[in-house]
């Protein structure tokens, strides 16, 4: 029997990039997408550090850590807000493995206007942050689900947020967040279920998971280092995240989870299912 394929995206840096190393060091062959394939790439509405430098992290060096790690890995270039490259992506993914047993949805839209206030939102800007954060993870679903039905079967995770399902404990200029990046994580949390009910007999399953505050590169640029983050917000580590990831994907334990109307918390998932099996 072939190993089996995960399709990852977002995976440059932070939980993309830990989930890919991980799953690959568990024999899985691995297929990784982010817009940005080499360090330093200039491209439009890109994080940046305090002092305006780049984050680090691309889909080369994410390969070359799964290289390094002894797996196998297909790296793609994808534009969460171009669904032709989507489309690319899926079809070059599937024409080199023949087949996508998981898909994570990690993916987002990265963008100051998703967490604009209420005033300052435009139609246009919450186009954009709906796909980017609900349009484009559906499509790629979409293209997939065919595959993994006709092979037997597949797992889908789509990485939400808890402001899908919470309101903001402060305005979005002060710490919380705004209504696009809530709204979009609301919706895309809807995808799951509907999965579940349609794809029931074909044995695909979906999740919709919460990974609560993670010490990426993304989130200490903002937030602080990864011992201030941790003391302050009990942030977990990308690479513990990754884990939880892992045995959402692939354990049979976790298949009753797929049932679950709400996002599934992976903070309290490691710590009371994951670890434990570590």
């Amino acid at each position: 029997m072939s190993r089996p394929v995960v399709l990852i995206t977002g995976a440059s840096r932070g939980i993309g990039a830990a989930t890919a190393v991980f799953f690959a060091t568990k024999g899985w062959r691995v297929a990784i997408t982010a817009r940005t394939l080499t360090e330093g790439a200039q491209m439009e509405n890109q994080l940046r550090l305090p002092n305006g430098q780049l984050l680090s992290g691309s889909l080369e060096s994410t390969a070359k850590a799964i290289e390094a790690a002894g797996g196998e890995v297909f790296p793609h270039v994808m534009d969460l807000m171009d669904l032709s490259s989507l489309d690319k992506a899926a079809d070059a993914v599937l024409t080199r493995f023949g087949r996508v047993d998981l898909l994570i949805n990690n993916a987002v839209y990265q963008n100051r206007e998703i967490n604009h206030l209420i005033p300052e939102i435009t139609a246009e800007s919450l186009q954009r942050s709906m796909l980017g954060n609900v349009i484009a993870p559906f499509h790629l679903a979409q293209r997939l689900l065919p595959a993994m039905a006709s092979q037997g079967g597949g797992r889908i995770i789509n990485v939400c947020s808890a402001a899908g399902q919470y309101n903001p404990p402060v305005p979005a200029d002060q710490g919380g967040w705004g209504f696009a990046y809530g709204a979009s994580k609301a919706a895309i949390a809807r995808l799951a279920g509907c999965i579940n009910t349609e794809y029931k007999q074909q044995n695909v399953r979906a999740f919709s998971v919460n990974p609560g505050v993670v010490s990426t590169e993304a989130v200490k640029a903002t937030l602080g280092d990864d011992g201030l983050l941790a003391q302050r917000y009990g942030a977990s580590t990308p690479e513990e995240i990754a884990a939880a990831l892992f045995w959402l994907g692939t354990e049979k334990d976790a298949l009753p989870l797929a049932k679950s109307y709400t996002m599934i918390d992976l903070q309290p998932l490691h710590k009371e299912r994951v670890a434990a099996t570590m």
